[in-house]
């Protein structure tokens, strides 16, 4: 039976043959890896690290982009018994010590130069590695570190071990069991340093099983890997659901390149964080805003249609034949082209997961006719757990738990989970496991409810629901999501837990923001003086006036300011899946989060920003606090 994912690998070679298994651009040319390609790129590479002396219950870690070395390495570690950690390619060179360290990994798989040179970094601090392989040679040439390997090298080292091992490969695959771990993966780390979920085949490839059987994919199906592999959600696509299916897996050029192949491919499936759909959201309205006024003109004549034959299929009510003409106009004049452009004309199925989507980008692509759905999960239930069904969507829920999973929620709302997709335990920490699983059931940190239909709603985590000093419960990331669906605002951070009034600092996005006040004569020569412009503050205020009228009185934002920086990972104020650091922010701008619930209009900030060469620089800067009329209450 095949019950881990070289298992299904193998079964995959022996089935599939010569059907494309995976698909890279490089070069501007699709290059094609065929099944039994795959499959045999993973035995070399496993008997070569089996070679330079990889143990059943090692560790490898992985730094890099999407490309299929990705899978190569990481199945073969699984092949061989060890057990794999992706890290984010993005991490700076001591989160790639710290985590690599942590996981006692004895082999680093890393992409390029540009992730050797990290590891160089910080090399004296890596007792535990013994080996660096890389699978982009480019620049590396003259590097003379010894301890650093050429992919293929070890490739070839896998078939030369091969000779006098014969059949060591498909005897170490029968030999995975269910219950071994297979990857590592990393948490959130929302308060503090991410934690490492142990992850078993069971509990990957329940979850693939469980998805599918609500939304069935086919082996003939396209799915496009652009998202960090670091990621569960990625790993729940790319790897598990793409092994137990058999279809094929894309990757880009670039990640720069990501949508442009996306359009080229032309996926049936999609899954990326609310991060990507923002975005898509602001381009789309960013680019009507400069296109002709006849264009302006037939947009804002549809997006009303669209709007409404989205509310009626939320509705589950029959659309009528005037409106089923006008849709029919409207998505021929307006709504495929604007697909076309982000890559969706062909998706079937869109899926948002990772953190939680706002209501306005939802429906907005809902009324373009984009099949999006929401899932909820974690990190430690392998991904999902919940999941929009076909036909009953409800912007405001999550959907309803996929086959064999409970959801109950506790006396004081907190989200419980049980199923076969459960982790296991985090890595090394004994103490945070017993927190999080209970008899079985894991404790989510999550507020939520189920409504009539029994559709579950999240309404935060659990920590981030604030109090306001009249006892008005928000959700502060409710409110986030709905500035943010300004093309004009790229992160905010709500405050007022125990406070007498919802306040915000808010990033602007630098390249829309700049794009309009070039457009309005509006002259700048930085971030931190674009977003100071008396101007761009009028600009945002519109934004958080809109966002108002849809709160209750109590929630709404009463004080706000324009932060002289963007939120960064590199300084842990987000995650690296872009998650806010509510807590570390809050601690960080204390100053100016007590400067909004002060009568000032307007506080110092004295900041020491780092450029890429190394060289630093102190700003000085004057932020404008901005009061809403008639909204103030107390201070």
């Amino acid at each position: 039976m095949e019950d881990t994912l070289p298992k299904l690998l193998v079964r995959n070679g022996r089935q599939f043959g010569d059907r494309v298994a995976l698909r890279e651009k490089e070069f501007g040319i699709w290059q094609e890896v065929t099944w039994a390609e795959y499959v045999e790129h993973v035995r070399l590479f496993s008997l070569g690290l089996i070679s330079l002396g990889l143990q059943p219950g090692d560790k490898i870690a992985i730094i890099g982009d999407n490309r299929p070395e990705w899978l190569y390495a990481e199945l073969a570690a699984q092949a061989a018994g060890a057990i794999s950690m992706g890290i984010y390619q993005d991490s700076i060179a001591s989160e790639v010590q710290y985590l690599a360290d942590f996981c006692d990994a004895r082999f680093l798989i890393v992409e390029d130069q540009e992730q050797v040179d990290k590891v160089l970094e910080v090399w004296d601090r890596l007792s535990k590695v013994e080996r660096v392989i890389y699978y982009d040679p480019k620049g590396l040439r003259n590097y003379p570190e010894p301890f650093l390997l050429y992919f293929p090298d070890v490739e070839e080292m896998g078939r030369v071990y091969a000779r006098s091992h014969p059949g060591l490969f498909m005897e170490n695959v029968r030999r995975t069991e269910p219950n071994h771990v297979a990857i590592l993966s990393t948490t959130s780390g929302t308060t503090g340093k991410p934690k490492l979920a142990m992850l078993t085949h069971r509990n990957l490839l329940s979850m693939a099983r469980n998805l599918l059987a609500v939304d069935p994919m086919e082996p003939e199906d396209q799915f496009v890997s652009f998202l960090p592999l670091a990621w569960i959600g990625e790993q729940m696509m790319s790897v598990s659901s793409a092994l137990w299916v058999g279809f094929t897996v894309n990757f880009p050029e670039e990640p720069e390149t990501a949508q442009e192949n996306i359009r080229e491919i032309g996926p049936r499936v999609i899954f990326s964080p609310p991060r990507i759909w923002e975005s898509m959201v602001s381009q789309v309205q960013v680019k009507i805003e400069d296109s002709t006024w006849l264009k302006r003109l037939v947009y804002n004549w549809a997006m009303p249609i669209g709007y409404a034959m989205a509310d009626t299929r939320f509705e589950k009510r029959e659309p009528s034949l005037t409106l089923r003409l006008k849709y029919r106009l409207a998505d021929w004049l307006v709504f495929q082209p604007i697909k076309d452009k982000l890559g969706l004309r062909f998706v079937r199925r869109a899926y948002t997961g990772g953190a939680a989507l706002g209501p306005d980008v939802f429906r907005f692509f809902h009324a373009l006719g984009v099949n999006l759905k929401q899932i909820y999960g974690q990190t430690e239930i392998s991904g999902i757990s919940v999941v929009h069904r076909d036909g009953d969507i409800k912007f405001q829920t999550v959907g309803l738990p996929i086959p064999e999973t409970e959801v109950r929620i506790a006396e004081n709302g907190e989200i419980l989970s049980r199923s076969p997709a459960v982790f296991i335990g985090y890595y090394k920490n004994p103490e945070a496991t017993a927190e999080t699983l209970k008899d079985g059931w894991l404790y989510s940190g999550d507020a939520g409810y189920f409504d009539e239909d029994g559709h579950l709603i999240v309404i935060d985590r659990a920590k981030d629901v604030m109090t306001l000093h009249d006892g008005t419960k928000f959700s502060p990331q409710f409110i986030e999501n709905k500035l943010k669906f300004s093309p004009y605002i790229r992160e905010a951070v709500v405050f007022g837990g125990d406070r007498p009034f919802v306040s915000a600092m808010i990033n602007i996005d630098f390249a829309n923001v700049g794009k309009w006040a070039e457009k309005h004569q509006v002259p700048y020569t930085t971030y931190t003086d674009l977003a100071q412009k008396p101007e761009v503050y009028d600009l945002i205020r519109k934004d958080v006036e809109r966002t108002n009228k849809d709160l209750p009185p109590a929630a709404r934002i009463q004080r706000f300011l324009l932060l002289h920086k963007e939120l960064d990972a590199d300084d842990a104020e987000l995650t690296r899946t872009r998650k806010v650091r509510r807590r570390f922010i809050a601690q960080r701008y204390e100053n100016l989060v007590g400067a909004l619930y002060s009568d000032r209009d307007s506080i110092a900030v004295e900041t020491v920003i780092t450029y890429q060469d190394g060289r630093t620089a102190t700003i000085q800067t004057a932020l404008r606090i901005e009061t809403m009329d008639g909204e103030l209450t107390g201070s």
